[in-house]
């Protein structure tokens, strides 16, 4: 795949079909978000669950490479998100089959915006608690807190789905 002027609009992202041209901050933005959301699905119904399953004598360890591993995926794929979602709300493409609402681009703003606080103020210091050990209470909440994260990137890519599909 390659940037390059479609002859509809320059800064566009041509795909190998040539049926969908894109400004590229919001095929970047797209992407993250429909990459964070499959991830979101997959730590809320099959990782964290089986967080549960390893042994108290193996968790300490398990939970820091849990952390570790798991940190170089997420972490460039959240801030491109940010950084994108935060960039089209405030000059969201116009003029184009991209254009959507100004309270449409702020509310996917907002939901990242959401995210980060529940990833920085929730779900990294319950890491941090397990880190220490495996705690029950304190596993059920970073399961049950995830949900917020998992529904905040879910209503992100159906809402980009809505504005990449209208």
């Amino acid at each position: 795949m390659t940037v390059r002027d479609c002859g509809i609009a320059q800064n566009t992202v041509c795909l190998p079909t040539g049926k969908i041209d894109m400004p590229p901050l919001l095929f970047c933005c797209a992407f993250c978000t429909f990459a964070m959301t499959g991830l979101i699905w997959l730590v809320q119904l099959v990782h964290y669950p089986l967080m549960a399953n390893v042994g108290p004598a193996q968790f300490v360890q398990y939970e820091k490479a849990h952390c570790q591993k798991i940190t170089p995926i997420v972490f460039p794929l959240m801030m491109l998100e940010l950084i994108s979602s935060i960039w089209i709300a405030f000059r969201p493409p116009v003029a184009s089959p991209f254009s959507a609402s100004a309270g449409l681009w702020n509310s996917l703003a907002l939901a990242t915006i959401l995210i980060w606080l529940s990833t920085a103020l929730v779900q990294v210091p319950l890491h941090r608690k397990l880190e220490n050990g495996f705690e029950s209470g304190v596993h059920r909440r970073l399961v049950r807190s995830n949900w917020l994260r998992t529904l905040l990137w879910s209503v992100r890519s159906a809402g980009l789905g809505w504005i990449l599909l209208g």
